[in-house]
């Protein structure tokens, strides 16, 4: 699949403008855009190949390699920032493959899987893996549907207890890994430059490269079918070790965020 977005989107894609925001292509670029987004109110600019197919369907599976050149009006948010910092992107955005855990609205549909470039302002704190900030842009794998994640249920219970009586939140904080199955790095790139973001997915293996420069190689990913998926929203989402699970919406005024072509092709195991 191929779409350099030199016409409206391909028909492959669905697409999705909640809140008033705006989907449009121009001079080859594929728009995702919104003038503003109001607390309280859900906001999003989005396509995807998932929406109305069954799971079993979804039309991705490994190995494939992924190529998307794109970039964003605002830079990402650092290590430093907060939901008040000006001059940075608010809300979520990104790209790759996921299980359509939740509804176009927000609601869970079931456990996350996703192998994918995700972006996640403040108050966002997704607090997965111990020693990385919980917002920012990042290549990220979340492998949340398989055995070793039932098993590590009752454990975190009783870590996320312990460290609201105590404030330790190490021991939880592994398990808050162990369950959710995440792994990720921080992308030290400038987001409103124009990069070319790859991923190649393999049964054993998901690597991340941003301009052919290796970001992550996360072991044993997902190898369920997934599909894809590309967005600006004003969302949020807190999960930390101390069991603190929350979402919500963020202001903001305008910005967005740009694709100027999506490849995916197989590649040899």
């Amino acid at each position: 699949m191929f779409d350099d977005f030199d016409q409206s989107p391909d028909q492959h894609w669905t697409q999705t403008c909640i809140g008033g925001a705006t989907l449009h292509t121009s001079d080859s670029i594929l728009h995702f855009t919104f003038e503003s987004a109001q607390q309280g109110q859900y906001t999003d600019t989005q396509i995807d190949d998932c929406s109305g197919r069954s799971r079993a369907d979804f039309p991705w599976r490994p190995p494939l390699r992924m190529e998307v050149r794109a970039r964003s009006s605002l830079p990402a948010a650092t290590s430093n920032s907060t939901s008040e910092s000006s001059g940075i992107l608010h809300g979520t955005a990104g790209f790759g493959l996921w299980n359509y855990p939740f509804s176009i609205r927000g609601d869970i549909l079931m456990l996350p899987e996703a192998i994918w470039f995700f972006y996640a302002s403040p108050p966002s704190n997704m607090a997965l893996v111990p020693g990385v900030p919980g917002w920012g842009w990042k290549a990220q794998v979340v492998h949340s549907m398989r055995p070793g994640a039932l098993m590590a249920v009752g454990p975190m219970a009783l870590a996320s207890t312990w460290a609201l009586l105590t404030g330790e939140t190490r021991p939880a904080a592994r398990w808050l890994q162990r369950l959710s199955g995440a792994q990720e790095a921080v992308l030290q790139v400038d987001m409103t430059a124009w990069h070319m973001y790859t991923l190649e997915w393999k049964p054993s293996e998901a690597c991340f490269w941003v301009d052919g420069q290796l970001a992550l190689c996360a072991l044993q990913p997902p190898t369920r079918p997934l599909g894809l998926v590309a967005w600006l929203d004003n969302q949020y989402a807190v999960a930390t070790p101390r069991g603190v699970l929350r979402f919500g919406t963020v202001a903001s005024g305008p910005q967005w965020f740009e694709l100027d072509s999506v490849r995916i092709e197989p590649v040899a195991h």
